[in-house]
């Protein structure tokens, strides 16, 4: 344990990151996707603006958001029951995304990790409701989102 009582992070079996760097690169994205949106600009000019730039990990997934939005946004749209994306705090919105993007697009990622990680930064980030708001469309867009790898063929037919 460290001096503060906290375990150490070990690297992940996912990436070989620790889960402090995961969960620090999944806050620079959100804040750099939130910069990107509340500018009307595009989340690679928002990259290239960084006098440091970001981490691969923040931009595989701010890059990945920007490429898989139009899906993104209308599987939020389609599971946020009585919410449009327009009445939705930008910052919940940015948040979905970012899982919505690793559910989709990195299947390495446990979706309990994926889930614990947007309620954590949507506690943090935006209203006293929104962890739970964003809990509950985050896990009605698993079962669409990441969906099991399709069985193995077998290597011969018992037909012979």
């Amino acid at each position: 344990m460290s001096p503060a009582g906290r375990r150490r992070p070990r690297p992940t079996e996912f990436d070989g990151l620790e889960g402090d760097e995961r969960s620090e690169a999944r806050e620079r994205a959100l804040l750099l996707l939130y910069e990107a949106a509340s500018k009307g600009i595009s989340p690679a000019e928002t990259i290239d603006a960084q006098v440091v730039r970001p981490d691969e990990l923040t931009r595989e997934l701010v890059l990945g958001v920007a490429e898989h939005r139009d899906r993104i946004d209308a599987e939020i749209a389609a599971h946020a029951k009585g919410w449009t994306l327009a009445r939705m705090p930008l910052i919940d919105v940015t948040v979905m995304r970012i899982a919505a993007f690793e559910l989709l697009g990195r299947p390495d990622v446990p979706v309990a990790v994926v889930l614990d990680e947007a309620v954590e930064l949507a506690k943090r980030f935006s209203t006293d409701d929104s962890g739970r708001f964003v809990n509950g469309v985050l896990s009605a867009l698993v079962p669409v989102l990441r969906r099991p790898a399709p069985p193995a063929e077998p290597h011969g037919s018992a037909d012979g």
